[in-house]
């Protein structure tokens, strides 16, 4: 009965083509010219402009940080077409092995992709046991999405919070087309992703969807504002490029934006691309795939009234922060009332989930189990 059902599951699915080629490879050759943004935390300490000329460089590529597939953290990789919003998902997926499992669908923060959750999906489906399967994406302008209509342009993306939301409804509507038949959802969120999953929580239960409940990772919406005008000073301390994929990773680790080395040997890969054609001899070899500063004009769009939207869900909800004394003033008092669960994970920065993605999945399984499998008479987080 399960491999039937997993057969249907992945027949919902547009396309299923292998897992990514890495950068460098022949997929990625056409792909230099797209554009967006990454978050205004989590950068790691600043680091000097890079300007060195490419035909001047002289270290070769770190082997101890080669890019690692993510074919061994996913069952599938695969692009799943949504006209509604005119794009062409890249979807990384592992379904669940039973009829009645739940799928935790994953939205990355700005300037990452779906594969920022792959450490995080290998634990989870092995901790339950293949109970809960984990579908994550790379959104608008990121990774390997694409416009339906022009797939080989690069354009300014809309990346208003509402149009980002309205995107993962789509999706959703798409990959789990039969509300009866679906799996039961658990939305989890980092930073920006989060603001997203919370706002498209009650647009999923308006379409009958059922949601055990809404994960935020790392965002806090009063802290997060505060710390927007200091965005353009850590920008400009960023690399403008890399040499290769490994000095790319290399940068992640070593300035501890991620911690993990393998979850950036993984993740990193995604977020840059081949510089252009015709670039300049000083251009480094590799750039940012999604830009930061064209994303300015949302940033505060995107997180503002996040902690009142997250408290008013209508399911379990859960907070997981990478440091203490973090809370805004409505989330303490939310806390105090016993209105979501709250968890800190130690030793990890900004990007908790690829830092230490055991912890993490030890709290995502452990939250899922509480909510999902919930005994008559106790109550779901939140439940007053």
């Amino acid at each position: 009965m399960s491999d039937l059902y997993r057969t249907a599951i992945q027949a919902r699915f547009a396309k299923a083509p292998q897992l990514p080629p890495l950068p460098g490879e022949d997929e990625e050759e056409d792909e230099g010219g797209d554009s967006v943004g990454s978050l205004p935390t989590g950068m790691g300490p600043p680091a000097a402009p890079f300007r060195t000329p490419r035909t001047t460089r002289k270290n070769a590529p770190n082997p101890s940080y080669s890019p690692i597939s993510a074919s061994s953290f996913f069952e599938q990789a695969m692009q799943v077409s949504v006209p509604e919003s005119d794009l062409d998902f890249r979807v990384y997926y592992t379904a669940p092995k039973f009829e009645d499992g739940t799928v935790m669908i994953c939205h990355h923060g700005a300037g990452y992709s779906g594969l920022s959750f792959a450490c995080t999906a290998k634990e989870v489906t092995d901790m339950s046991k293949g109970e809960c399967g984990v579908l994550s994406y790379d959104c608008r302008g990121h990774g390997k999405t694409k416009h339906i209509s022009s797939p080989n342009i690069s354009e300014q993306e809309n990346l208003d919070v509402e149009v980002l939301t309205s995107d993962f409804v789509n999706l959703i509507r798409v990959v789990f087309p039969d509300v009866e038949k679906a799996p039961s959802l658990l939305l989890v969120g980092h930073s920006l992703g989060g603001s997203v999953c919370v706002r498209a929580c009650p647009i999923l239960q308006q379409h009958k969807y059922r949601i055990t409940g809404v994960a935020v990772i790392d965002v806090v919406e009063e802290f997060t504002l505060e710390a927007l005008p200091l965005m353009h000073s850590l920008l400009n301390a960023r690399p403008d490029g890399f040499d290769s994929p490994e000095e790319a990773i290399e940068w992640h680790v070593t300035t501890h934006t991620i911690r993990n080395p393998t979850s950036a040997r993984v993740s990193v890969p995604g977020i840059i691309v081949p510089a252009p054609d015709g670039s300049p001899a000083s251009a480094p070899a590799y750039v940012w795939r999604t830009p930061l500063r064209s994303t300015a004009p949302y940033w505060t769009s995107w997180f503002t009234g996040l902690s009142s939207k997250f408290l008013a869900s209508r399911t379990a909800r859960l907070l997981i922060l990478a440091g203490t004394e973090r809370l805004d003033k409505e989330l303490m008092i939310g806390q105090m009332q016993g209105k979501f669960q709250l968890v800190v994970i130690p030793n990890v920065g900004h990007m908790v989930h690829e830092d230490d993605p055991t912890r993490m999945a030890e709290t995502l399984v452990e939250f899922w189990r509480r909510n999902e499998r919930v005994v008559v008479g106790v109550k779901k987080v939140g439940e007053l």
